[in-house]
């Protein structure tokens, strides 16, 4: 359905601007870095504990739970912590600050999160969102392995601290220097849940148009029906069937779906992700009949479409046997959205 190559998670980009620091020491800090620099996607992190002399610092012992550092528990508003660094932890782990009561996060989940994060030895902080109100969004599966730990579980409208060991953070990669990272280093995070992608359509039901295509079975597994004895519509049909209450898709929007695909001619099923892993992409690099009919649209809310053939394969699509012209009809549930 992507013009593009399909990707299973979104690509996470690492951006190598050099942090801000703050005090070392017994650090307390709500001060903002200058950069933007985020937790990559790692190499597969060995499985070995904390060294307590990591290069090039002096040997710690390394606490074994996140007692000593305070949070506020201002969720929404940018943190501050007090690291009694030199820090490191011997397991990775988590503590709720502030409870939440949203959906909870899944190893396949994407997230929107608010985040602060510095090193635990130096206590310097190396990047926060929180400033400049620019949360980001990713596939929990892409980012390092403390990370996917610590929030895995979690529910949207938390607060949560964080401590990731070196192995689970970036021992596997000589550590990051860009941001005064060495191998050992312990790293604590303070992330707020925005929001998670939901499993599958929910919301109020809402009733179709008549003639139009009819939706059956259940919600991981729905059937469309073409009625034979019509004639598909000229222009783009956009009717949702489960209002979700999520947010709006807009043009710029990178989105999550499952979604089924049929030909009107055939009433053959072509292509789905149900039962399969979701589709993660740009509406941009839709076919024209999802970037126009899905805008405005919401997370959680299933939407059948029907797409003249000019909007989906004027010229046909021969990997999937659609001919040039065929009018498509899709059933999408829009299970995540939003901006780059």
């Amino acid at each position: 359905m992507f013009s593009r190559r399909r990707v299973g998670g979104l690509v996470v980009a690492l951006l190598t601007l050099l942090l801000a620091a703050c005090n070392s020491g017994g650090a307390s800090s709500s001060a903002s870095p200058t950069s933007t620099q985020f937790v990559p996607t790692s190499p597969a992190s060995p499985s070995a504990s904390l060294s307590a002399s990591p290069s090039g610092h002096p040997s710690i012992t390394p606490a074994t739970n996140l007692d000593g550092i305070s949070v506020t528990a201002d969720y929404g508003k940018l943190p501050t912590v007090k690291i009694p660094a030199p820090w490191g932890i011997n397991k990775t782990q988590s503590k709720v600050v502030v409870p939440g009561t949203g959906d909870a996060v899944a190893a396949n989940s994407m997230i929107e999160v608010n985040y602060w994060g510095a090193n635990g030895y130096t206590g310097k902080v190396f990047d926060e969102s929180f400033s400049a109100n620019k949360p980001i969004s990713y596939a929990v599966n892409g980012f390092i392995k403390g990370f996917q730990t610590g929030l895995i579980g979690q529910k949207v409208g938390s607060r949560v601290l964080v401590g990731i060991t070196g192995p689970d953070g970036y021992d596997a990669s000589g550590g990051n220097s860009s941001i005064g990272i060495e191998v050992g280093d312990s790293l604590v995070f303070v992330v707020d849940i925005l929001a998670v992608s939901a499993s599958g359509p929910s919301g109020a039901t809402v009733t179709p148009a008549p003639g139009l295509p009819t939706v059956s079975g259940d919600l991981k597994s729905p059937v469309v029906t073409i009625p034979t004895t019509a004639t598909p519509p000229a222009a783009l049909t956009v009717q949702p069937l489960i209002k979700g209450t999520g947010k709006a898709v807009a043009p710029t929007s990178t989105i999550r779906v499952d979604y089924a695909e049929y030909a009107w001619s055939t009433g053959k099923l072509v292509k789905k992700t149900y039962g399969y892993a979701p589709l993660d992409g740009a509406l941009s690099s839709t076919i024209p009949g999802w970037q126009k009919g899905l805008v405005g649209q919401t997370v959680g809310s299933r939407v059948l479409l029907v797409v003249p053939g000019a909007q989906a394969y004027p010229s046909g699509n021969p990997r999937i046997d659609v001919k040039p012209g065929e009018t498509m009809v899709y059933v999408v549930d829009i299970l995540f959205a939003y901006e780059a």
